[in-house]
């Protein structure tokens, strides 16, 4: 008998991304929710597309090569984050550019699709860079006030959970039909960055 949980995962995983393709564009200041600023870093994170999927994919990656993987990528990623951050806050406000997010979108979700037996120090150096590289950006322009360093300590902490929840859930997939659902999921992130680029190249 076919498990219910198979035919749903497709469903609800389409769905999750239909949602984030159509998210407003993030902006460099991260708006107050009046909740505090740690509270605003994690939000802000959590209703980042640009962000959060090319995380999130990191995460899948890790988690299909192993526990190992998953606990440098559940360190490194976090405190990359953290130093691009704190880096860009006294940068004037700028922005990473679509193209540049449909690259991380293109390469993270072609190597979860594809995989890729990359080595521990390959893993290790791509999960700083996209932590060097999206904490940056998400820094700039805030200021170099308390409730800037706290908002990006509650990036940092978005960026943590997410790797701890997705990494140890792919992990645990024994099934192999579980795997290239994992697989496909990462399909659809390089498909979406395909399409950011296709934006970002005709609005220029």
């Amino acid at each position: 008998m076919k498990d219910p949980r198979e035919s749903r995962l497709p469903s609800c995983a389409l769905i999750v991304f239909s949602f984030a393709l159509c998210s407003e564009s993030a902006e460099a200041h991260l708006n107050s929710s009046g909740m505090g600023p740690i509270y605003d870093g994690l939000m802000h994170f959590l209703t980042s597309p640009e962000d959060l999927i090319p995380a999130l994919a990191l995460a899948l990656l890790a988690g299909l090569r192993g526990a190992s993987y998953g606990r440098q990528a559940l360190f490194t990623l976090p405190v990359a984050w953290l130093l691009g951050s704190l880096l860009g806050l006294a940068a004037a406000v700028t922005s990473g550019g679509a193209v540049l997010s449909s690259f991380w979108f293109l390469l993270m979700g072609g190597l979860v699709a594809a995989d890729a037996k990359l080595s521990s120090r390959v893993m290790f150096a791509l999960a700083a860079l996209l932590g060097l590289y999206h904490g940056y950006f998400n820094g700039t322009g805030m200021g170099q006030s308390l409730s800037a360093i706290l908002a990006v300590f509650g990036l940092a902490l978005a960026v943590f959970v997410l790797i701890a929840l997705a990494a140890a859930f792919v992990v645990q997939l024994r099934a192999h039909w579980a795997r290239i659902g994992v697989r496909v999921a990462g399909s659809w992130i390089a498909a979406s960055g395909l399409l950011l680029l296709g934006w970002a190249v005709r609005g220029s």
